[in-house]
């Protein structure tokens, strides 16, 4: 995360085939208050007997350990009755599965979570579950990773592994439990021991959230059970070279093992295709003897593809991937199958003149956008929830998603390869991953000699199971540390063995390893508030080389989800004492209390009056805070000097009810930060510039643009206008170029110390493709340089906002309509400043209500948050499931800085 002094944060990983984190299908994530155990057991799971199959179990019991005097033997055999256990899902941490199932109350209302007993989960847990198959003429395994922190593994009554192997989060493991599976039912079972993020490589959260009681411990991943022939098929996948920068065509390299688990030789027949191209060879085998079988444009000519389907991450290009089909059979049987998708595309991550990493992605420089992505707080596995919030970040004009551990199951890169978001994975800091290289005051325990192969299988399995994605453009071996010589040497052993091609970083820091070298990434900060102006300046945080998690810091939801998460004391709290420890924003000494935001507030704004009156002041606030430093970084992209490669926004998302580090809140409701990025990373954009009050048009669409008319407009709060000015025939370069429009006066007579600017920018048609409202002193914000810590910089003198208090109430008239089909509806919402004086309305929200008043979510807003004229209207619109109105009719709640709260229809 961030070099520091004291402890203070995240998380991390490991493995070798198979996906992360936790699944509970139970659609309702919060519990109801103490009860007892529903005695519910998991239905058994139907394993078929066709070879190539791979099932994953559908759910265990559960049990404390301490609450469980029978024998290993006993309750891992078929019949054990499993009396009072818990139910819990194919994916599912021991907490996970106790909130499901009612045991204890909401744990992200007010400070419920403190309330659970930790001491429950320091023993080991029991996971039991039932498979049946229809006979024993197949082979069979047990294939799995995920399982947090390690377990002791047994079948049918038999131990087949034992926790000092089975360790780590990420490890993959494939068991062969033939000789031990019966025709029937059969019962495997793990007992799994507790997890230490500090002691055990698994993944913890450091200073996001306040961790959970159990510290995730349970089974996160799928557990399968594969049934196949004597001949085996692993470790499919596809290397593809690309010919870059003509894109005219591609080589395809298909590699797989081909195992015979049987006591006599063999002779397979491996077949495969992809497309219309097919291709067979025979591979004779010794009893127990492993092959690599290898097919290439050389011996199957159909592997050169000319005009080859090139994937391109969202905005550059489409997303089409291709399918990797493999049989292996023996005498005309089959014994094993493989399928893997994949894309072909070619990254490269070289650093430019200035030491920063560039990426490439076939051959065009972009700068990445993204945000840092969190699972939920108990690794609760939603598809539909994680797919609203990646279709968030498209809608945010984002590009990636940097997950530093807690690396998601394979759904989740399926997403991403569907939708082009690329992904930046990699280890976490500040606990066991980095514990042998931190640095001083840092938390994590150093490594022992058991550590080092426990890492390497990690890397090999998270490799081997994201090689093939294309959204998956590097990874990052190290975060606030670089890892020293022998753990870099056995990452990229692991690396290599795997066929991984895309570019591999040291660190997310400005730190170096052995063989990599230098990271091309800066971790400069800030994680605390600064002024928009920061962002501007080519030193620290700001906008130069690759940032790679930054962000003013606190995000003050809104007052809908504040509500639903804060009892009205803590409401009370929350605006009137700064300086109080505020449970759910961390649980770091740095980041534990508002006071430097609130400082802010009441410094540029005002005091507030009121909870609501603090909300729309920090709706104000991080709106301009997080459109700047994307406005920031994208305007500097292209400089000849020292330009800006990257950003990360710390964080995209939270994995509990949050007061910091989102672009929205958990329950996926948007404010002044979600709609400050949106506006920032618009296609085409006029955008003013903090540093030299230049204002400036960014295209970031492959084609360049001409004929554009801007127009900068100074006013008074109360609507005066003061300046004036237009240019035309403005053009600017595609791919991220950036044209200087006009500059700003430094001084506009009788322009008071609080102002509004309003910047348009339009087509050479007429039609208006962007607008953009700043709130602006005369007073700048100062900084103090010199006493720049790793998480914020401190503001000596703030700018004067406070005269946006005087603003008069600025009328709009609505009107709203709804139309849906095919499970989507769309409302339509015009909004009218009618008001007869000059006064406009500033950051005027629109949100989708149903008849409760309850937020309708998730929602995409084409605009929101907007700045109306008298006379000027807007029309704007909200896509969303139709299931999400619950059944309610649609209506339009409207409110804003100066303008006056109210809810029409929208049917």
């Amino acid at each position: 995360m961030f070099p520091r002094p004291a402890a203070h944060r995240r998380f991390a990983t490991a493995a070798v085939t198979l996906g992360l984190l936790c699944s509970l299908n139970t659609g309702a994530w919060a519990g109801s208050p103490h009860r007892a155990p529903s005695h519910g057991r998991p239905p058994t799971t139907h394993v078929p007997t066709a070879a190539g199959t791979g099932t994953a179990l559908t759910g265990y019991a559960i049990q404390s350990t301490a609450k469980v005097s029978d024998s290993a033997s006993a309750v891992s055999s078929p019949g054990y009755p499993a009396t009072g256990w818990y139910p819990a899902g194919s994916r599912s941490t021991v907490l996970a599965a106790l909130l499901a199932d009612g045991v204890y109350a909401d744990p992200f209302w007010s400070t419920n979570q403190q309330k659970i007993p930790k001491a429950d989960f320091q023993v080991p847990w029991w996971y039991r579950s039932d498979f049946t198959v229809a006979d024993t003429g197949q082979r069979t395994y047990l294939d799995f990773s995920g399982v947090i922190s390690a377990a002791d593994v047994y079948v049918n009554g038999t131990r087949v592994a034992r926790a000092a192997d089975v360790t780590g989060a990420y490890t993959h493991h494939e068991l062969d439990v033939t000789s031990l599976v019966r025709a029937g039912t059969n019962t495997v079972a793990f007992r799994i021991q507790p997890n230490e993020p500090n002691k055990n490589l698994t993944m913890g959260w450091i200073d996001w959230l306040q961790p959970p009681p159990d510290q995730n411990m349970g089974i996160v991943r799928d557990v399968l059970v594969r049934r196949g022939g004597p001949v085996a098929l692993r470790d499919a996948h596809v290397l593809t070279k690309l010919d870059v920068p003509s894109l005219a065509s591609a080589d395809l390299t298909v590699k797989a093992r081909v195992r015979n688990d049987s006591d006599a030789p063999v002779t397979a027949e491996v077949t495969g295709s992809i497309g219309g191209t097919t291709f067979t060879r025979t591979v004779p085998l010794a009893a127990h003897e492993t092959k690599t079988v290898t097919f290439t444009p050389a011996d199957v000519p159909g592997l050169h593809l000319d005009s080859p389907k090139v994937w391109w991450p969202a905005g550059m290009g489409g997303q089409p991937l291709y399918g990797l089909d493999l049989t292996a059979s023996v005498s005309g049987t089959v014994s094993d199958t493989a399928h893997e998708s994949f894309g072909i595309r070619d990254v490269r991550a070289p650093l430019n003149s200035d030491g920063a990493r560039q990426f490439r992605i076939n051959g065009r420089k972009l700068l990445i956008k993204g945000g840092g992505w969190s699972p939920d707080e108990f690794l609760r596995w939603d598809p539909a929830y994680v797919e609203d919030r990646l279709k968030y970040a498209l809608d945010l004009g984002l590009n990636t998603i940097r997950l530093e551990g807690h690396i998601e199951p394979d759904e989740f890169f399926d997403l991403a390869d569907r939708y082009g978001i690329l992904t930046l994975p990699g280890w976490e800091c500040c606990d066991k991953w980095e514990g042998q290289v931190n640095g001083s005051g840092e938390s994590g325990d150093t490594w022992t000699d058991a550590d080092y192969p426990v890492a390497k299988a990690s890397m090999a399995a998270e490799a081997a199971r994201l090689r093939d994605h294309p959204s998956v453009i590097s990874f990052l071996i190290g975060s606030d540390f670089a890892p020293d010589a022998t753990i870099e040497k056995n990452y990229l052993d692991a690396l290599k063995a795997a066929d991984w091609t895309a570019p591999v970083v040291a660190a997310a820091s400005d730190k170096s390893s052995p063989q990599l070298g230098s990271s091309g990434m800066k971790m400069t900060g800030p994680y605390d508030w600064i002024p928009p102006g920061y962002w501007y300046a080519k030193r620290e945080g700001g906008a130069t080389g690759f940032n790679s998690e930054t962000s003013a810091g606190p995000d003050i939801p809104t007052l809908d989800t504040l509500r639903r998460m804060m009892t009205p004391a803590e409401l009370d709290t929350l605006w009137k004492n700064p300086g109080v420890k505020q449970y759910h924003r961390s649980p770091s000494p740095v980041f534990g209390t508002l006071k430097l935001y609130d400082d802010a507030l009441t410094g540029r704004y005002g005091a507030p009056t009121s909870l609501t009156d603090y909300v729309r002041k920090a709706q104000l606030a991080q709106y301009e805070a997080v459109r700047a430093q994307f406005e920031a970084y994208q305007r500097n992209q292209t400089d000849s000097s020292k330009p800006s490669t990257g950003v990360i926004h710390w964080m995209f998302n939270s994995g509990w009810t949050s007061l910091h580090w989102q672009l929205m809140d958990r329950y996926l409701d948007q404010g002044g930060a979600y709609f400050g990025a949106k506006k920032a990373n618009e296609p085409l954009h006029v955008q003013y510039s903090y540093d030299n009050r230049t204002v400036v048009v960014v295209d970031n669409e492959h084609a360049a643009a001409s004929g554009l008319t801007v127009r900068a407009t100074l006013f008074d709060p109360d609507g005066t206008q003061r300046y004036d000015k237009t240019v035309t025939g403005v053009a600017v370069n595609g791919d991220g170029a950036h044209t200087t429009a006009l500059t700003l006066p430094s001084s506009v007579s009788g322009l008071p110390a609080t102002y509004l600017a309003r910047l348009t920018l339009t087509d050479a048609s007429g039609k208006e493709v962007s607008r953009n409202v700043y709130w602006l002193s005369t007073e700048p914000d100062t900084l103090d340089w010199d006493r720049t810590d790793w998480y914020y910089t401190p503001t000596t003198h703030y700018a004067d906002l406070k005269g946006l208090a005087a603003m008069a109430r600025a009328p709009l008239s609505v009107t709203a309509s709804t139309r849906s089909a095919d499970g989507t509806s769309t409302t339509t919402v015009t909004l009218r400043a009618t008001g007869s004086g000059k006064t406009p309305s500033l950051l005027t929200d629109v949100h989708l209500v149903d008849a409760a008043g309850r937020p309708v979510l998730p929602v995409r807003w084409s605009d929101n948050e907007v700045g109306l004229w008298p006379g000027e209207s807007v029309t704007l619109t909200a896509t969303y499931k139709t299931t999400a109105l619950r059944g309610s009719a649609p209506r339009v709640r409207v409110s804003g800085w100066n303008t006056a709260e109210q809810t029409v229809p929208a049917e």
